[in-house]
C-alpha cells in the first residue's frame, strides 16, 4: 500500500480515498492470484488481471485525466504484482494517445473499452534499430487513397500478440526526420499485421516483436495530422514518466517491507539482525531513498495535474532517480534475506527480475539526464533564478538572497 504520510502536500482527500480503494482491490483481487512462472502463463493471467482492474475501475484516473491519481495505483499495483503494474502501464500509453489526439469516433471506438479494461492496448514506438534514437525509425506509413499502407517491424512491445489495437509510430516522410513521424490506431486483427515472435525477458510479461507488411489501415485511424506523430509520443511518454517512477516505488515498498518483517524476527548470534548496526544502515539508506523517490515522483504529478504545460525535467528527474533507487533498495533487500532471497518464489527475488527493467523502458536513465541537463541549461540561458526543477539559483540571486537575510537567522 502506498505510504502518503510523506507526499500529502501533494495530495487531496479524494486521492486518499482513491489509495485506500486500490488497497482493497490490491488485497481482494491481485494479490491471492500466483505469480505467473512463466511468458505463457503471464499472458493468460495478463488478460485476468485486465478484467479485474477494469471492472474495479482503476483505470479511472487514465481518463480523467488525473496523474496522481495514476501513480498512487500504479505503486499499489507494483507493490502486489509487478505483472498487475505490467498490465495496467501499458493501458495507459495506449489510451493516452487517443484522449490527446484521437477523433471522437476512435475515442469511443478503443479509449472507452480500454479504460473499461475491455480492449487491451499497446504501445509501438521502439524498433529493432530505433530505441532511444526514436527519429530513425524505419516503419513507414504511406497514403494510398482513403487508407494508409504500413510497413516495418516493432520490438520489445509489451502486449504484442495480445493486444487488442496498437498505437504505431511510423514515418510518413522520411527524409524529414523526427519531423515526419505520424501516429496511428492500428487494430490487431488489421490485414497485413502479424505477431512475430514473443521475447523472453527475466521476469515474466507478455512482451514480442511485431511486423506490418502492406498493412493498409483507414486514414481516420491517424492520430492527429501528418508528421505530429513524434511530438504526440513524447507528450504522452512526459504524462507517463512519473508512473514508472511511481511503480519503482512500490517495488521499493515492498523490498522494503520483506526486509523489515525478516530481520526484526530473525535471530542471529543471539539478537534480531535489525540490532546489527551494518543492518540498521542499510535499513536507513532504503528508507531515505525510499522517501526522496516518492517525493519527485508526486511533486511531478502534482505539477502536471495543478495544469503545467509540459513538466519535462521534473518527469525526468522522477524516472531516474527513482527506478536506480528502487533498484538499490531490492538488492539490499535480497542481501538482507540472505538465501532467502534468491530463491525463485520469493518476492524479493521477484522484485529482482522485475524491477531491473524499470531503469531500460520509456526512456532510459542516461536519456532521462540528458534530458534534465537540457532543461537546466535551458533555465539558466534563460535567466532564471529559482530553485526549482530546472536548476540552481543564479550566483546574483543567491547573493541578493543572503544579503536580505538577518544577521544569524536560517537559511
Amino acid at each position: 500500500m502506498p505510504d502518503t504520510r510523506p507526499i500529502l502536500a501533494f495530495l487531496d482527500e479524494a486521492h486518499l480515498e482513491l489509495s485506500r480503494r486500490v488497497d482493497e482491490v490490491c488485497a481482494r483481487d491481485v494479490a491471492p492470484l500466483a505469480p505467473p512462472p512463466d511468458d505463457d502463463a503471464a499472458r493468460v493471467q495478463a488478460r485476468e488481471l485486465l478484467r479485474r482492474l477494469g471492472e474495479a475501475g482503476l483505470y479511472a484516473p487514465i481518463g480523467a485525466p488525473d496523474l496522481r491519481g495514476c501513480c498512487l495505483t500504479r505503486e499499489a499495483l507494483a507493490a502486489a504484482s509487478p505483472l498487475a503494474d505490467a498490465v495496467f502501464a501499458p493501458q495507459a500509453l495506449g489510451a493516452t494517445p487517443i484522449l490527446l489526439a484521437g477523433a471522437p469516433a476512435l475515442r469511443d471506438r478503443w479509449a472507452a473499452p480500454a479504460l473499461r479494461g475491455e480492449a487491451m492496448g499497446a504501445f509501438a514506438m521502439t524498433e529493432p534499430e530505433a530505441g532511444s534514437d526514436v527519429a530513425s525509425m524505419r516503419t513507414t506509413a504511406r497514403r494510398d487513397g482513403g487508407d494508409y499502407v504500413l510497413d516495418g517491424v516493432k520490438t520489445f512491445i509489451s502486449n504484442a500478440g495480445l493486444a487488442d489495437f496498437y498505437i504505431v509510430f511510423a514515418t510518413t516522410d522520411p527524409a524529414a526526420g523526427h519531423r515526419g513521424i505520424s501516429c496511428f490506431v492500428v487494430p490487431a486483427d488489421a490485414p497485413g499485421l502479424r505477431f512475430v515472435r514473443p521475447l523472453v525477458l527475466s521476469a515474466p510479461h507478455p512482451l514480442g516483436e511485431i511486423v506490418f507488411v502492406g498493412c493498409r489501415i483507414p486514414a481516420e485511424n491517424r492520430l492527429g495530422g501528418e508528421g505530429e506523430g513524434f511530438r504526440l509520443g513524447m507528450t504522452t511518454l512526459d504524462r507517463l514518466r512519473p508512473t514508472v517512477a511511481a511503480a519503482a516505488c512500490g517495488m521499493a515498498a515492498r523490498a522494503l517491507a520483506e526486509a523489515l518483517a525478516h530481520v526484526t524476527t530473525r535471530e542471529q548470534f543471539g539478537r534480531p539482525l535489525a540490532e546489527f548496526q551494518l543492518v540498521q544502515a542499510k535499513l536507513a539508506r532504503m528508507a531515505i531513498e525510499l522517501d526522496a523517490a516518492r517525493l519527485l515522483t508526486y511533486r511531478a504529478a502534482w505539477a502536471k495535474d495543478r495544469g503545467a504545460e509540459r513538466i519535462t525535467a521534473e518527469a525526468a528527474m522522477a524516472k531516474a532517480f527513482a527506478t536506480e533507487a528502487a533498484q538499490r533498495v531490492v538488492d539490499d533487500a535480497v542481501q538482507l534475506l540472505g538465501g532467502r532471497g534468491v530463491l525463485a518464489d520469493h518476492p524479493v527475488d521477484r522484485l529482482y527480475r522485475a524491477v531491473r527493467a524499470l531503469r531500460i523502458y520509456e526512456g532510459t536513465t542516461e536519456v532521462q539526464h540528458l534530458v534534465v541537463a537540457r532543461e537546466v541549461v535551458k533555465a539558466w540561458a534563460g535567466g532564471e533564478t529559482g530553485s526549482g526543477a530546472t536548476g540552481a539559483a543564479r550566483p546574483e540571486a543567491a547573493a541578493a538572497g543572503a544579503a536580505g537575510r538577518p544577521k544569524g537567522g536560517a537559511a
